[in-house]
């Protein structure tokens, strides 16, 4: 079997040549001929056969010749830049086991790095790269976070469409591994929309709602209720379901869930979790007013059994949303700080007081220091003479 060419040095013309000889050796449906209408053309007919190369036993030759396609692809302008794109995902998409999968990822995502910052192509190629990564898990290879995808669509940004295309696909991705992130990116998503189409994103919003609620480590919900699609599910159960994460307690969600088991389930929400999650939004609720919780107060709020309040409250600890330690000897848990659960006019005003008391508290230290200093200075000029 004929080994793959090496292309250095060669004009673009000459390099699709080559590759279309080497394909063809591999027994796949091309002609070794160049096409009168140019590389674009070419690359297309080598695209829709790169597939092939998977047969090679060597992985370095399978990487050199996906880099030699990735070569042409930088080099000149592409019409059909999008179409080309699209197919050449899908059949990379068809690499057998994870080490070519992660190959045919490599090469896919030197493209995406080897395009012109202002390119419209590097939203395509970054879609399908996401969907790539997905496949050998190596989502978080690419993908860090929403701030990082804001910089690298900086110089061309995509249209609100576009992202919002982007933005399910990244949430579909990471909901089973990464609930915190998918949850972020839902956000985002919903945050696309206006006040003239957000009644289009109840599905979006829903999802966002879903995947807040079943992400362990998301407590403060309160923000959610502010995006406009949100709002228009005012008056469904899933939005009344929210405000009870917000703002109610334990004893409410347990009187939601007797009356709506089916609902909780249908939208793919685990119960017992469900439970965890309001008896620690419960305690929250509870230390922001109480700073010394009574044992006897807590296992009938949280319906728990006086043995496992400790074992709760290490839980709770582990969130850093409370600080607190028990007292066994006298059957309390002294808090000596929480987060708020909603964030609203009351805890503003909270805020504003401690800061004005914060800054007063800064301007008597400054003038004791001053009066110690000047002391000072007084006293050594006494010495002195």
């Amino acid at each position: 079997m004929q080994g793959p060419a090496v292309f250095m040095d060669i004009s673009l013309e000459d390099q699709a040549l080559e590759l279309r000889k080497y394909f063809k050796s591999l027994g796949a449906e091309i002609s070794e001929e160049k096409s009168p209408k140019g590389v674009e053309d070419d690359l297309h007919k080598i695209v829709g056969v790169c597939d092939v190369c998977f047969k090679e036993p060597s992985e370095s030759d399978i990487e050199a010749i996906l880099n030699s396609i990735v070569s042409i692809m930088v080099s000149i302008p592409l019409e059909r830049g999008e179409n080309l794109i699209t197919a050449f995902s899908q059949r990379l998409a068809k690499a057998p086991g994870p080490r070519l999968a992660m190959i045919a990822l490599q090469s896919f995502w030197r493209l995406y790095n080897n395009l012109e910052p202002n390119s419209t192509l590097r939203y395509h190629v970054y879609y399908h790269v996401i969907e790539l990564a997905a496949r050998v898990g190596a989502v978080r290879e690419v993908f860090t976070g929403v701030d990082q995808l804001r910089k690298e669509f900086a110089s061309c940004p995509p249209s609100n469409e576009q992202m919002q295309k982007l933005y399910r696909l990244l949430h579909q991705v990471l909901k089973d591994n990464n609930s915190e992130l998918a949850a972020k990116v839902m956000i985002e998503l919903l945050g696309t929309y206006t006040d003239e189409n957000a009644s289009s994103a109840r599905e979006d919003a829903i999802k966002c709602i879903v995947t807040a609620l079943a992400d362990p480590k998301t407590f403060l919900l309160d923000p959610l209720l502010n995006l406009k699609p949100v709002k228009f599910l005012e008056g469904e159960l899933i939005h009344d379901l929210l405000n009870i994460f917000v703002s109610e307690n334990l004893s409410s969600y347990l009187a939601f869930y007797k009356n709506h088991k089916e609902f909780v389930h249908s939208q793919g929400l685990n119960h017992e979790q469900n439970v965890k999650k309001m008896r620690i939004l419960s305690f929250m609720q509870m230390a922001e007013y109480n700073p010394v919780l009574l044992f006897d107060d807590i296992t009938s709020e949280l319906q728990i059994e006086t043995q496992d309040v400790e074992a709760f409250i290490i839980e709770v600890l582990k969130t850093r949303l409370v600080r607190a330690r028990i007292d066994q000897a006298q059957r309390v848990v002294k808090v000596s700080s929480t987060m708020h659960r909603t964030f609203g006019q009351t805890q503003w005003e909270q805020l504003r007081k401690a800061l004005i008391e914060w800054r007063l508290n800064l301007t008597e230290t400054q003038e004791a220091m001053n009066s110690v200093t000047a002391a000072q200075i007084e006293y050594a000029a006494q010495q002195k003479a």
